[in-house]
């Protein structure tokens, strides 16, 4: 009964805060992070009232339901691009993802070193802050690309495979920091080409079966009378290729996203197709990704902006500086126009719960723990970094509006 009360709240405020949104001429996306901080900031202030909101961050069925979220969003993206286009501006994107990777983790690294206090563990806070500015999440961009009708557009295809690039070489990142939390060092070459071997066998099987056995099954379908056979093949193929992703270190959001990719009008029929692309439109954005942007919301603590304003005000800068200058930089390089690059820089700007599981990580292995009640910045970093998280997401589709506006 719980899960039903949770999922009918969720659902109703979201909606709600989405069409008010979209009257103001916003993204529902903004006024579905909007219902979730406004949901979180009630039952923080009175969880006598809504006991059950109150615990929401911490309900592991609530999690795997916001896992399911990430899943179809990626999934849904996947089957909406095309693959030959994508494919065929790949070296721009691997460029764009390492420029929006490399420019904010300098940032990140810098600002630490600058305002955190002499520790012997400034330097991996540092690098933590870094990667926590590297990092794209991927199902928000791609929420935010499909509220504004530019998911399938060139600009949107390449922000879409730079993030997901972008969340492969985070996994490097995250290997090394968690290693260097763990054990006070970074993880030696042969681990990290352990790691990049697992990464380059699940490309090379993924693009195996994408290539040979999606074809050859969606050959058979045409054959077969089972209902909505074509949702539950997607599925089953979203499925198999998230659990190959995580079996090989990947997140299973990767596997999602190829799955959908090889899922194309050449696999099957055209009436199949749609049909399957409507279902997966509409259990995505009418139950799902609203809920799961809500979640991302509750995690906002705005005691920290009191705490240490200057320091949050300079992480958002340096978040969105950093995307824009590096990914926006590469894009610029290869070809694109001013603002399609900055659109570029700002589509790679959102963090969403991506960052929140890296935050979760260092807060687990004791990284935010002061050393002097007066290390303000310390005890503020974990509250800073997921508010940062939370800002990017709730900004970035309200500046890439007008971005698009103009091109």
């Amino acid at each position: 009964m719980e899960l039903f009360y949770i999922l009918l709240v969720l659902l109703v405020v979201t909606r709600a805060f989405g069409e008010l949104a979209e009257r103001l001429a916003q993204p529902a996306l903004v006024g579905e992070l909007v219902a979730g901080i406004a949901l979180g900031a009630a039952a923080a202030g009175f969880p006598e009232t809504f006991p059950i909101l109150s615990e929401l961050p911490d309900n592991d069925v609530f999690a795997t339901i916001t896992d399911l979220a990430m899943f179809f969003l990626m999934l849904y993206a996947g089957v909406e691009m095309q693959s030959e286009k994508l494919f065929q501006r790949s070296s721009a994107s691997l460029a764009v993802a390492l420029g929006g990777m490399i420019a904010p983790l300098g940032l990140g690294v810098a600002l630490g070193l600058a305002f955190l206090p002499d520790t012997p563990l400034r330097l991996t806070q540092s690098l933590f802050i870094g990667v926590a500015l590297a990092i794209t999440a991927v199902p928000a961009t791609v929420r935010i690309l499909t509220d504004l009708g530019n998911l399938e557009s060139p600009v949107g295809q390449i922000i879409v495979s730079a993030a997901v690039f972008d969340d492969i070489l985070s996994l490097i990142l995250l290997a090394w920091l968690t290693a260097m939390i763990s054990g006070g060092e970074a993880p030696d070459l042969a681990d990290l080409a352990i790691l990049s071997g697992k990464i380059a066998l699940f490309f090379l099987l993924s693009a195996a079966i994408g290539k040979f056995i999606f074809p050859w099954g969606g050959r058979i379908m045409s054959h077969l009378k089972i209902h909505e056979l074509g949702i539950s093949a997607i599925l089953n193929g979203g499925f198999a290729f998230a659990l190959l992703a995580e079996a090989l270190g990947l997140h299973f959001i990767v596997g999602a996203f190829l799955a959908g990719l090889f899922f194309g009008r050449g696999t099957i029929d055209n009436e199949t197709y749609e049909r399957v692309s409507e279902t997966l439109s509409a259990v995505t954005f009418g139950f799902l990704a609203p809920i799961f942007f809500a979640s991302i919301g509750f995690h906002a603590d705005f005691s920290v902006i009191s705490a240490v304003p200057w320091f949050l005000a300079l992480l958002l800068l340096s978040a969105f500086v950093g995307k824009i200058v590096g990914a926006g930089g590469a894009a610029r390089i290869f070809g694109f126009t001013m603002n399609e690059s900055v659109a570029i820089g700002v589509g790679m700007s959102p963090r969403g719960a991506v960052e929140l599981v890296i935050a979760g990580i260092a807060l687990d292995a004791g990284l935010f723990v002061s050393v002097s009640e007066n290390d303000v910045i310390i005890s503020n970093l974990f509250s800073a970094v997921v508010m940062m998280s939370v800002l990017t997401t709730v900004i970035s589709p309200i500046i890439l509006k007008l971005v698009f506006a103009r091109l």
